[in-house]
């Protein structure tokens, strides 16, 4: 699918995810939606916009038209979005009127109405001040939009994925001892946008003992010869959809209790793979990679779920972790990454966004699973 400008995608996809939103409100029992800024309403209409203490959102109604409520002086993010070539009402506002009361309108009296999970209190109170109704979330509406990916998302799914990978390919280039964490992420975030990423939405550069922390960023921290460096990063391309991968990287032959708890990690990120299907559970794809861990004795080193949906956001269902009935679906798409962690010494991961088909498991990122051993310095930096 073409996109119109780079950040956004032509005009019919967001028409039939407006048409679909209308569906699935009316089949909720409710009378509209509340979608405030955020990666909910850019998946609607294309639009980028921030909600401090002006409202803006788009009101989906179960029938007739949705419309758009924004101060004016958020006017140039409408003109960028889809909204125009939609034919969506704006109904802007200046500071002292009443934008709820423009929000509601034509919606009738006490209407039933659902709002977008970041809506804020400062807007949600507001409204439910002006309903009989209780007011509830809109997440059953739009997680099943959200969750299953069009075809126009999978195609930028794939291309954040190749751009994540072209960046894991150059790791040689920054990645070695004697320099710090910091350092070394500050390259990665140059690349990440080099090779076609809007920005860098995350960097992890966990090297030795901080790679045992899964939600380490970096620090100032000098990377020495014998570590192990766990590199996780991703963010943005295009319409906004996201990429997250993580790979495993050494400076020298792994010791031996090194080499054998990363051959049961990757066994298990392998199995975990291969168990994505229509039809199997969330929790069945976290259980087949926990399986493995469990056999190696490493159970307990494997601290959070396998994965986590991915699109606008870099986290957003389904969740695949234990518990999680859901039934995977053709279109959803995910990590699959499981860990070990060893407190005080070292950790490791593997992480690839796969997209389920028909037949299985697409994963989007292609590059070697194994423990990546890289130089301990470039060519230049070696002493003649």
């Amino acid at each position: 699918m073409a996109h119109v400008d780079g950040s956004r995608f032509e005009s019919q996809v967001y028409a039939g995810r407006l048409a679909r939103a209308a569906e699935l409100t009316a089949a909720a029992g409710l009378d509209a939606i509340v979608v405030g800024t955020g990666p909910d309403l850019r998946y609607l209409t294309g639009m980028e916009a921030d909600t401090f203490e002006r409202f803006t959102a788009l009101i989906v109604p179960a029938s007739g038209r949705p419309h758009l409520v924004t101060p004016r002086l958020e006017l140039a993010s409408v003109r960028a979005s889809a909204i125009g070539d939609l034919g969506v009402p704006v109904r802007d506002w200046v500071d002292g009127a009443d934008p709820y009361a423009l929000a509601l309108a034509d919606l009738g009296a006490d209407p039933a109405l659902a709002v977008s999970d970041a809506l804020p209190a400062l807007h949600v109170i507001p409204l439910a001040d002006r309903t009989g109704v209780p007011v509830r979330l809109a997440t059953p509406v739009l997680r099943e939009l959200r969750m299953i990916k069009d075809a126009a998302e999978l195609d930028a799914l794939r291309a954040a994925g190749a751009a994540i990978d072209r960046v894991h390919a150059r790791m040689a280039q920054w990645l070695r001892p004697g320099r710090t964490e910091t350092d070394v992420a500050a390259d990665l975030a140059a690349a990440l946008v080099e090779e076609g990423h809007t920005r860098a939405e995350f960097v992890i550069v966990g090297s030795g003992p901080n790679g045992a922390d899964p939600h380490h960023e970096h620090s100032d921290r000098v990377i020495e010869p014998h570590d192990v460096v766990v590199i996780d990063i991703g963010g943005p391309v295009g319409a906004g959809y996201n990429s997250d991968s993580t790979r495993t990287y050494c400076f020298g032959p792994p010791e031996p209790e090194v080499a054998a708890a990363y051959d049961a990690l990757e066994r298990a990120q392998a199995a975990a793979v291969a168990a994505v299907r229509p039809g199997a559970t969330a929790e069945s794809v976290d259980a087949a990679a926990r399986l493995v861990l469990a056999e190696a004795g490493l159970a307990e080193h494997f601290i959070h779920r396998t994965g986590h949906g991915i699109g606008l956001s870099v986290h957003e269902e389904p969740y695949i972790v234990e518990g999680n009935t859901e039934p995977l679906r053709p279109g959803m798409a995910f990590s699959v990454e499981p860990g070990v962690y060893f407190p005080g010494s070292w950790g490791a991961r593997i992480e690839d966004i796969v997209v389920l088909t028909d037949d299985g498991a697409e994963p989007v990122n292609t590059r070697p699973h194994g423990l990546t051993v890289l130089p301990a310095s470039r060519p230049a930096d070696v002493e003649q």
